[in-house]
């Protein structure tokens, strides 16, 4: 277990590197021994220290939802972060060449929540009928950690991914909402441009066989800790697709089909 101050200090060199946009070594290089718990720890003193500088928390994003990317970090489950009034983009959104260090996207939908979820016997019947709406959006990943350590190589570990808000920077929604019963989640899908050819493509199923169903778990996670999701929170319900890199002068577009669009570009 990391010590208060430890955790804090890591915390604090996440906010420097996201500050000054040069990124801080791994976490879990500095810290060997370092828990998922510990990860968790750090992210919410850093959730703390935006708060107090006046950021306003809007809802959460889930990731790791895909076996794939699983399996690529030996782990069994899910991540989450959090998400801030000032990563909501709109549709269409020309992104500041400074704003982001290495940004990549994800396709994903987007839960708009009209009750409280909580609890740790939260099912994914529950969370449809807590879900006003659900929206096609893209996320705007970034990583405040290196990916890889210069010197020896180490990629980082779910520690580091944690720690980093889950790698969480920015969120656009597309213009269209539907409610639970108008679409079928596990078939919506998307395909995902940068610059007119196509990059990935994927489906709904794709996220533990239903997007509610990393709703259900976040709810239960929160409830380990006294937290929740709320009224009026964004949920980001995890990709459809692998990252796809953003570079300068790229544009993004994702096709949900009958879903709409949604589209950003890197300036």
């Amino acid at each position: 277990m990391l010590s208060q101050s430890e955790i804090l200090r890591v915390a604090e060199a996440l906010d420097n590197a996201e500050k000054t946009g040069q990124q801080t070594e791994l976490v879990s290089l500095l810290h060997p021994a370092m828990t998922l718990d510990d990860a968790y720890a750090v992210q919410r003193a850093w959730v703390k220290q935006k708060q107090e500088a006046g950021r306003k928390v809007i809802g959460w994003k889930i990731g790791l939802t895909s076996k794939a990317m699983q399996y690529a970090l030996n782990i069994s489950t899910p991540d989450s972060g959090v998400l801030f009034d000032d990563m909501l983009f709109e549709d269409g959104a020309s992104i500041a060449a400074d704003r982001f260090i290495q940004p990549r996207i994800e396709a994903e939908l987007a839960f708009i929540m009209k009750a409280p979820l909580s609890g740790g016997n939260v099912s994914i019947s529950d969370v449809l009928t807590a879900t006003a709406y659900v929206v096609p959006a893209l996320e705007i990943l970034d990583t405040r950690i290196v990916r890889a350590d210069r010197t020896s190589g180490k990629s980082r570990t779910i520690v580091d991914t944690v720690s980093d808000n889950a790698a969480n920077a920015g969120i656009i929604l597309g213009s269209q909402l539907f409610t639970p019963e108008q679409i079928d989640m596990r078939w919506t899908g998307a395909i995902v441009s940068r610059n007119a050819t196509v990059e990935e493509t994927g489906l709904g199923a794709g996220v533990l066989n239903h997007p509610a169903r990393g709703i259900a778990w976040l709810a239960q996670r929160l409830s380990q800790y006294g937290d929740y999701i709320d009224a009026g929170q964004i949920v980001l319900a995890g990709s459809f697709i692998r990252p796809v890199e953003a570079r300068h002068g790229d544009t993004i577009h994702a096709d949900f089909g009958p879903q709409g669009s949604v589209s950003c570009y890197f300036e």
